[in-house]
């Protein structure tokens, strides 16, 4: 699945064309805040290179973070909001015919992923949640979202995320069943012991009394087998491109393992 005409098409709108290309769509040490003092653009342009760029990773998850941490700023935009946007565009210079590959052969063998930040937005400190689901060898969900509190510890962060990459799993389920393939045990995969934990214990502890219930709902799906959370290393955590800029290294590396391929090499 391949944009390659459409990414041409937002860098000719964008004038954008003649652009010098970069290895990823974010540098890691880049600060995106509110900026409050800084020069102000055409918020009209500024929402529709947002729009188009959304659009867009349909096909380009791993631009996905990067989109949707630009799409906060879109009420107020400033000159260092549009620098990183442009950012995106200079790297979809260099892999326009890059697209997502799903190969005909994958076995019907459904994983999820999830991965979060802590508190990485500095404006309301409020954690970024990763959540992506693997069928055989091909990257079918993924997602990419603020969370909706404020967590207080890295492990209630993740298991924030890994909530929200549990009910993705349970659509996964029914939808497989409706084909007639009936899966239990789905794998979700987390690289963060104490998230695993809170999973499995079912005491409340002074810790983590605070999480709100609705997050809890995670625990009565691994007793009843639908899912079963395990630990990943954070090298093999596929969901960590979702939640923060990588180096070019880790995020060339989780790029290929998604299956986000030149399309040209392939034929």
């Amino acid at each position: 699945m391949c944009q390659s005409k459409y990414c041409k098409d937002i860098l000719k709108k964008f004038e954008m064309e003649a652009c010098k290309a970069t290895t990823t769509p974010m540098s890691t040490n880049c600060y995106l805040g509110a900026d409050e003092a800084g020069p102000e653009v055409n918020q009209t342009m500024y929402m529709g290179l947002i729009c188009s760029l959304l659009y867009l990773t349909t096909s380009r998850p791993n631009i996905m973070f990067t989109v949707c941490l630009c799409a906060r700023f879109q009420s107020c935009p400033k000159e260092s909001h549009l620098k990183v946007a442009k950012r995106i565009l200079k790297y979809l210079k260099g892999t326009i015919s890059m697209g997502l590959w799903h190969p005909s052969l994958s076995p019907i063998h459904l994983v999820g992923f999830s991965d979060s930040d802590f508190a990485g937005c500095k404006l309301d400190r409020k954690s970024t949640s990763g959540t992506c689901h693997l069928l055989g060898s091909s990257l079918i969900s993924w997602h990419s979202k603020k969370q909706a509190c404020v967590a207080l510890s890295i492990a209630e962060a993740e298991y924030i995320a890994a909530g929200s990459c549990c009910a993705q799993i349970l659509w996964f389920k029914q939808q497989l069943e409706d084909f007639g393939l009936k899966i239990s045990k789905i794998p979700l995969l987390c690289d963060n012991t104490s998230a695993i934990n809170l999973t499995k214990n079912q005491v409340q502890h002074s810790r983590t009394k605070h999480i709100e219930i609705r997050h809890h709902f995670i625990r009565d799906h691994i007793t009843n087998g639908d899912c079963e959370i395990k630990f990943v290393s954070i090298e093999r955590q596929f969901a960590d491109i979702f939640t923060e800029p990588l180096s070019k290294d880790m995020f060339y590396y989780l790029r290929n393992e998604l299956g986000i391929l030149d399309m040209h090499a392939l034929f």
